[in-house]
């Protein structure tokens, strides 16, 4: 019903207009014709801006339904995330430990020693290593080498979980 009423009335006006245009003698019919058209095309596009407007967004495919429900809500933070997979990579390549991991650790470890002794860690590398110990610093120190193969195991995950907790105890 509501669907005849929209597309009906418009109908209706277009026919009552036509009607007066030619009722009209000072109007030549050719003239009249083409008011007409002019009206009509102005009502139908009204009545189909109306009609796309009130439609609303169009429901989603059940393709793109799929693929919204193939990613998972993380309950984890993003940034959390983003360590934890720098962790695993650091784990098992020896260029993104030394690329990657490692350098991060390293801010790390000197964020920890400017804020909680007071010094920078690049500054004074003596007083950084009897804080870090000889395992840590030996994968911290500024100047460690490139690693032989790039493609080797990179560095094992005890020897994180110790930097790690050593970093947390400065």
């Amino acid at each position: 019903m509501r669907l005849a009423w929209r597309f009906g009335w418009p109908a209706v006006a277009a026919a009552v207009v036509l009607v007066l245009l030619l009722s009209l003698p000072e109007i030549p019919t050719a003239r009249a014709l083409g008011i007409w058209v002019v009206f009509a095309t102005v009502v139908v596009l009204v009545v189909l801006i109306r009609h796309s407007r009130e439609g609303g967004p169009k429901p989603a495919s059940r393709f793109e339904q799929a693929l919204r429900r193939r990613k998972p809500a993380s309950s984890q933070p993003e940034e959390l995330l983003r360590m934890d997979r720098e962790l695993v990579l650091g784990s098992a390549d020896a260029d993104h430990a030394h690329r990657r991991l490692l350098p991060l650790l390293r801010a790390t470890a000197a964020a920890r020693i400017a804020s909680h002794h007071g010094f920078e860690l690049e500054r004074k590398p003596e007083a950084a290593r009897a804080l870090l110990g000889e395992d840590v610093w030996e994968l911290l120190r500024p100047d460690r080498p490139e690693p032989p193969d790039r493609h080797a195991a990179g560095v094992p995950h005890k020897s994180i979980v110790a930097v790690i907790e050593r970093l947390e105890a400065l």
